[in-house]
């Protein structure tokens, strides 16, 4: 019988964010491949007879290498196995799947796709920032802080002017750092900003700051996600100085709704 890898979505660590797809492979798996992000919680819900591997890779620390994971894929479905990849978050969004579709697409092993939460979405979600805002923010930049060519954050101003919220994966370690290449990205200090830590789990953590605070923000788990943009204003975790000003940031939203329907 021929086998087959399924790249899954684990989501951010809630196992009730999973999919049911998710979760239905997860209890048929013949194999999970696991990252180091996976949640304890989500693992019980494979099946007993799953072998389980984990294949973590953690900044700062020996993990498995990315040839390694391809070479276990290719041969447990080889084997005959149904196995499954489980990926914090979204396995589109910074999990190397196009480097592992691509593996088992040279060794000729079938494989599906199937999507999860990814950490900006669960984030959001938990501290209530809305990610768009009609006359506000109207796009959203996905990105990271972390290349693996150690380049510069490329010039952000026309997105900044544009009303685009930014949700930038992997800041870094450094929030000193994290903020000068923002900043000579041309990010204006004043711009609001949310750093959420383990997101949807009991241990996450939230800050609501400015960039320019941002510096002095300390203590934050692993995995973390910084937003920015004028919508951070919004957070139910407000700064106290955020408060007037997301009061107004609603109203004068609220107000243009109401003109653009009266004008329609």
């Amino acid at each position: 019988m021929k086998g087959k890898v399924y790249l899954v979505g684990a989501g951010p660590g809630d196992p009730e964010l999973l999919t049911l797809k998710a979760l239905r492979l997860l209890r048929q798996a013949d194999a999970v491949l696991h990252d180091d992000l996976v949640s304890p919680e989500i693992l019980t819900l494979a099946s007993r007879n799953a072998q389980l591997h984990d294949v973590g890779k953690r900044a700062g620390r020996k993990g498995v290498r990315q040839e390694e994971i391809h070479f276990l894929m290719i041969e447990l479905a080889r084997q005959g196995l149904q196995v499954v990849r489980l990926k914090g978050g979204d396995p589109l969004v910074y999990g190397r799947a196009g480097e592992e579709m691509q593996a088992l697409r040279n060794a000729g092993i079938e494989f599906e796709v199937v999507p999860g939460v990814t950490a900006a979405f669960a984030a959001a979600a938990s501290v209530e920032i809305p990610l768009t805002l009609r006359q506000t923010a109207s796009s959203l930049l996905i990105m990271t802080g972390q290349f693996a060519d150690d380049r510069a954050i490329p010039d952000l101003r026309p997105i900044i002017a544009a009303g685009t919220t930014i949700a930038l994966y992997m800041p870094g370690p450094d929030a000193r750092a994290t903020v000068d290449k923002l900043a000579a990205a041309g990010v204006p200090s004043h711009t609001p900003c949310a750093i959420i830590s383990r997101a949807s789990t009991a241990a996450q953590q939230t800050t609501v700051t400015t960039l320019a605070k941002l510096s002095s923000v300390s203590g934050h788990a692993k995995p973390s996600i910084l937003i920015l943009g004028e919508v951070v204003r919004l957070a139910k975790h407000q700064h106290a100085g955020f408060e007037t000003l997301g009061t107004e940031l609603m109203a004068a939203h609220n107000a243009a709704a109401r003109a653009e329907v009266n004008g329609a």
